[in-house]
């Protein structure tokens, strides 16, 4: 398994529009990525513009369909639009 945390600062005022956005693209993920098994969007407690999406794959090839998707790559240029800086992706190996 692959795990994926990606780190978003989205601007003030635009949360809402950042949240729809993903709630769409989460939705066409797990219609159609048989390969993902958690895609969830999460927002911090602590800062209230600083969201993490938690997501685990099946394998490499798993990881690179999603990141191919016509529907990732149009959704994903209008995510980074919400944003104040570039995403932070952390790449995770699962153990145990």
């Amino acid at each position: 398994m692959i795990a994926i945390i990606a780190s978003f600062t989205v601007a003030e005022g635009k949360e809402e529009a950042f949240e729809a956005e993903f709630a769409e693209l989460t939705a066409k993920v797990r219609a159609n990525e048989p390969g993902n098994s958690l895609y969830q969007l999460t927002r911090s407690k602590k800062d209230r513009q600083t969201y993490r999406m938690m997501e685990l794959y099946a394998d490499k090839d798993a990881v690179k369909a999603h990141g191919t998707t016509d529907y990732f790559a149009a959704s994903f240029d209008r995510i980074k639009a919400l944003l104040t800086a570039e995403p932070v992706i952390e790449l995770l190996d699962s153990v145990g």
